[in-house]
């Protein structure tokens, strides 16, 4: 019987309503022992995350502006609202379904409800688009049995069934004219202005438009309109400066994410167009097409099956029903998003886009509900934290504030007291209190980090438009990140360690090498027919010859190719043999048994079952071979030649295939359909034809790529399919093994070997394995389990269906884009569009570059936050009034926020990366090393400040200046500007926290380059021009030199304080025992 146990691993994987099994529970909470569950932002891994536990996390946050803050998050009002929408037309599928069923059982006495209406005329063709779309929709058998069956409706849409319709742009444009394209409407992306109208809805900046309002009003009245509006004008200006640029960075996000999502929907398919195999885009698809459908293909338009052998289809994703539907001439209809899970076959597209129950789907639900990554929850809980901190020192700064002012202790710039009870007016009092406020607001904005969890959102997108470039399609933002934490990578050999470019090096027939491989002349005639026979019907790959003479076209997986291509140097006739002979029965490849065979009947009625699969399998079932001269000899005493040749060509690195053929006998043969499809074929008492030894050479690369993986403490691991030698043979070529010598089990072993182990002894064993042969997907998803068990960040990579599981229970999973079929590719992470495993190490890279940045963009905002609140509640206490004010703050909010984190989060990555171990998953976000950054500058910062902001006047020499105001305002305006000057200078040592040369690189990244002079060139603005906006007044030059000088000091002190070492043990650990403890006792 076909596989259809991979089928049901399918199931299982797609059954989404099922929701998380508890098997997964306890795996997460094994995985998680140090995991503190009253800590809501403390989640590892949000791949299939319970929504109770995202949900959880939201509510914790602390957040000022919801919609910006939430935007690439998972919707999870959205998600529901589309899990509903399926069910509604998953009930509506479901009606077809029983009705058909009804009919099916009722067959005998099948009376149509009224006479089929005949074709109506669509245009060029003799049938409409309506009655194609409701045959199709509707399942109806006996419209297309009046139609003539799938023959008949060939013919109305003028399709030839083996050779599909002619690749000519006009025919393709009349068929689309006439029946639609093979897309459907998608929701616009948001405008700019949308984004414009979510950055003003932060609740501080709307705190701050309303106090700007009131100071606007209250200027005017008593200033005048002239000086009046000054005050609350340039409060306006400021927030509208931030809410601009906010919406500016994040639009730019939202096309980037835009243009990476087209990506993901642009499926390449093989369809057979003028007789020749080509690969198009789905949305090229038209109806008439041929398409042929093969085991992980997705079904990429409605439509009526041509012929199949052993077609399953997993039709779960329409009906949401968890049961495999076998497709065959009685039940001929195939629903396009529907997986093929076993066997292969060939579909006449009748309905393609918004005609299709997909398309409706695609269209009606929301695609994009947004997803969130471990990093983005802990980052919520880092600004959350910062926030309350913010929040309570602006109260503090609001209290100290209006107490000072109300008892008489603050005074104006000239010395005169601000507030005398009995004396000032009301609306000076009112409008100094709304100052004050204003402040405390401001600081609320500084304090309240909320652009640190999207500083993730932005390099994740950053990364993903730069990994495209480096061949990895980004399917889910999480895996990007948790990439820099993989410890172990799990590989493919063929395609993604190879080139997967194969051809036939050896070939051995009877006892005898034939060198050239494809010499038919060393074989007899009846061998060659033999092997022609075999090849060209149990394949599933076409060979087209065109009629001019040109180059023959050889199509399929790349071991299909290589046999057929030698094959065809053999002599063999593919569309002659094919024509001649039967298909019975087939038995597609399966990766469990490693073997496919086929029933072919002959033109004298004669029955063969040929064979084709891993050579020491298909060995063990043969009980003689023919020899070279075509006698049937007895394997009995050759058995050991063969096995010795088999490793022999193994251990030069080949792929061992064998050929093997027996007759059956007419009685054995079932007489109809339905017995045929459950016939299992006789797969014993085979003669051996050939065995041939496939090369596929070591991708170039691909041992540096290994050699960087183990440099940077990740592990790479082979699992494969192939013999245990050849494994072996290709692990030693690519540094895998690193000598022959090493090689003993269990570093290297065979699926089944690992398979048997007790579970305990399989996590033990799991550590050890670097090469695994012979292996089945089964096998794979059990080592992933293993090393997940054991502690490893595991990235696996898989191209066939059978690969999903393992893909999906992966921490990362990686599917080839080129061999990868649709089902790897939606139950992975990332895909490798050219099955590189050097690109898989680049993925290594930028995921590693993604935490880096977003580090540094923590020190570096922490660092103006902490120096930023500590000036202004000193000052505040100690004179009741502050340094930098509202419009300045705002500024100093841009810079760090929205600016730093563009600077910062988009640096590309550097070799350093790969030289370092892999990020833990429970490493603290904020290193010891960043602590001592962060402390060494703010205290810098923050000393300077304080001594210019109490001292100033004397030090600048300002204290006789006559108009003592404007001496304050000199000092003010200074303070200001080295603040502004020391965060420049310091978004420099944030490049680099470890290194002493933090300019190294820096002028290859014309972005960091690019902000840095945009901020200078606007701090000069500000100071020289915007003055009565600002609150400062024009510097000399020998105060910008001053303001220059204050700022460059931090790159020497920056080089000093990474000379200072730091404690192995984070500090966040010393501070987390005593609460853990706390706890534990408080729950006892």
């Amino acid at each position: 019987m076909s596989s259809i146990s991979s089928g049901n691993d399918l199931l299982r994987l797609n059954d989404v309503e099922a929701g998380l099994s508890k098997d997964d529970d306890d795996l997460d909470n094994h995985l998680d022992p140090d995991a503190d569950p009253s800590d809501p932002f403390d989640i590892a891994q949000t791949k299939n995350a319970p929504p109770e536990t995202l949900r959880r996390w939201r509510q914790a946050a602390l957040v000022l502006n919801a919609s910006r803050r939430f935007r690439y998050t998972l919707d999870l009002k959205k998600e529901e609202e589309n899990e509903q929408r399926k069910r509604m037309i998953r009930t509506h599928a479901q009606v077809i379904r029983a009705a058909l069923l009804f009919k099916l059982a009722g067959e005998n006495q099948v009376v149509s409800d009224g006479p089929v209406a005949s074709p109506v005329d669509g245009g060029d063709y003799a049938i409409g688009l309506e009655q194609l779309a409701s045959m199709t929709r509707d399942h109806k058998l006996s419209v297309l049995e009046q139609y003539g069956g799938v023959k008949g409706l060939s013919g109305l849409l003028r399709t030839n069934l083996e050779k599909g319709i002619n690749e000519d742009e006009a025919d393709l444009s009349n068929r689309r004219n006439a029946f639609g394209s093979n897309t459907y409407p998608r929701k616009k992306g948001r405008s700019f202005w949308m984004f414009l109208w979510e950055a003003w809805q932060d609740l501080t900046l709307i705190i701050l438009i309303i106090a700007a309002a009131v100071s606007l009003g209250l200027g005017i009245k008593t200033e005048g309109l002239k000086e009046g509006w000054y005050d609350g004008g340039s409060i306006f200006f400021a927030v509208f400066l931030v809410i601009l640029v906010t919406a500016t960075s994040d639009y730019r996000q939202s096309l980037q994410f835009q243009n990476l999502n087209e990506e993901k929907r642009n499926i390449q398919l093989e369809v057979i167009r003028g007789g020749r195999t080509v690969r198009v885009s789905i949305y090229d698809l038209v109806v008439g097409d041929v398409v042929p459908l093969k085991i992980g293909d997705q079904v990429p338009a409605d439509g009526v099956l041509i012929t199949g052998h052993s077609l399953a289809i997993d039709e779960s994703s329409m009906t949401g029903e968890s049961k495999i539907v076998h497709k065959n001439q009685k039940e001929p209809f195939l629903m396009s998003g529907c997986k093929v899970a076993d066997g292969f076959g060939t579909l006449l597209v009748t309905g393609v886009g918004i005609n299709t129950e997909w398309g409706l789907l695609m269209a009606s639900i929301s695609e994009d509900t947004g997803e969130e990554t471990p990093l983005q929850v802990r980052l919520n809980g880092v600004a959350t934290f910062i926030g309350i901190v913010g929040i309570s020192v602006a109260v503090s700064v609001l209290a100290v504030l209006l107490a000072r002012y109300f008892t008489g202790n603050s005074e104006n710039p000239d010395g005169t007291t601000q507030f005398i009870k009995g004396r000032t007016s009301f609306d000076d009092a009112f409008n100094d209190v709304v100052k004050i406020f204003t402040i405390a607001v401001t600081i609320v904005v500084v304090a309240v980090p909320e652009g640190l969890p999207l500083a993730v959102t932005l390099t994740l997108a950053y990364s993903m438009r730069k990994m495209m470039a480096d061949k990895a399609l980004v399917r889910r933002l999480s895996a990007c990140e948790t990439m820099g934490s993989a410890t172990t990578i799990c590989s493919d050999k063929t395609g993604t360690l190879t080139l997967n470019e194969m051809t036939v090096v050896e070939a051995i027939v009877g006892k005898k090498m034939i060198s050239p491989p494809a010499d038919s002349s060393q074989l007899h005639p009846s061998v060659v027919s033999l092997l022609s026979e075999g090849v060209a019907q149990n394949s599933t790959g076409n060979v087209f010859v065109p009629k001019d003479g040109g180059n023959v076209e050889i199509s399929g997986s790349p071991t299909e190719k290589a046999i057929l291509s030698w094959a065809m140097k053999l002599g063999m006739e593919f569309d002659v043999i094919r024509s001649e002979s039967t298909i019975l029965h087939v038995f597609p490849f399966n990766s469990e048994k490693k073997r496919g065979g086929v029933a072919v009947r002959q033109s004298d009625s004669e029955v063969h079952i040929h064979w084709k699969g891993a050579a020491e399998i298909v060995l063990a079932a043969c009980s003689g071979y023919l020899d070279s001269n075509g006698c049937l000899q007895s394997m009995n005493e050759d058995k050991e030649f063969f096995e010795a040749a088999i490793d022999k060509m193994a251990a030069s690195s080949l792929r061992c295939v064998a050929l093997a053929y027996r007759l059956c006998d007419q009685e054995k043969v079932p007489s109809d359909e339905e017995s045929c499809n459950d016939w299992v074929l006789p797969e014993d008492n085979l003669v051996l034809l050939a065995i041939v030894g496939i090369k596929d050479p070591c991708r170039s690369g691909v041992k540096d790529a290994v050699k960087i993986c183990m440099d940077a403490g990740v592990k790479v691991r082979m699992v494969t399919g192939d013999n245990i030698q050849t494994a072996k043979a290709i692990a030693l070529e690519c540094g895998i093994l690193s000598s022959a010598q090493d090689v003993t089990e269990p570093t290297i072993i065979e699926g089944r070997v690992f398979r048997a182990l007790p579970e305990k002894e399989r996590e033990q064993i799991a550590k050890k394995i670097t090469v695994m042969g012979r292996s089945s997907p089964n096998d794979k998803l059990l080592l992933v389990q293993a090393l997940r068990k054991g502690g490893d960040v595991v990235a696996v990579t898989g191209d066939g269906t059978n690969d999903a599981p393992a893909l999906h229970e992966a921490d990362i999973g990686l599917s080839m884009g080129i061999q990868g079929t649709e089902v790897a590719k939606e139950s992975s992470d990332i895909i490798i569009l050219d099955d590189n495993f050097a690109s898989v190490v680049k993925v290594v890279r930028w995921g590693r570059s993604v935490y880096a940045n977003i580090q540094k963009f923590i020190q570096f905002q922490l660092t103006v936050n902490v120096a930023a609140l500590v000036i202004n509640v000193v000052a505040a206490i100690s004179s009741g009034d502050v340094p930098l004010n509202s419009v300045q703050l705002l500024w100093v909010n841009l810079i760090m926020d929205t600016l730093g984190a563009l600077a910062l989060a988009t640096e590309p990555p550097t070799d350093n990366l790969m030289h370092r171990s892999p990020v833990g998953r429970r490493e603290p976000l904020i290193t010891n090393i960043m602590w001592r950054n962060l402390l060494i500058q703010a205290l810098y910062q923050v000393t300077v400040l304080l001594v210019l902001n109490f001292s100033g006047l004397t030090i600048l020499g300002l204290e006789d200046d006559g108009d003592r105001e404007h001496a304050y305002k000199v000092k003010n305006s200074l303070i200001f500007n080295a603040f502004v000057m020391c965060q420049i200078f310091n978004e420099f040592n944030a490049r680099k926290p470890e290194e002493i040369n933090c300019f190294k690189g820096v002028t290859k990244n014309y972005l960091f380059m690019g902000i840095v002079g945009f901020t200078l060139i606007l701090q000069i603005i500000i100071i020289e021009f915007l003055g009565k906006f600002a609150s400062t007044v024009r510097l000399d030059w020998q105060l910008w030199l001053v303001s220059i000088g204050i700022g460059i000091i931090s790159w020497p002190l920056a080089i000093v304080g990474k000379l200072i070492p730091v404690p192995k043990t984070p500090v966040s650990a010393f501070f987390k025992k005593p609460f853990r403890r706390c706890r534990r006792h408080r729950d006892a």
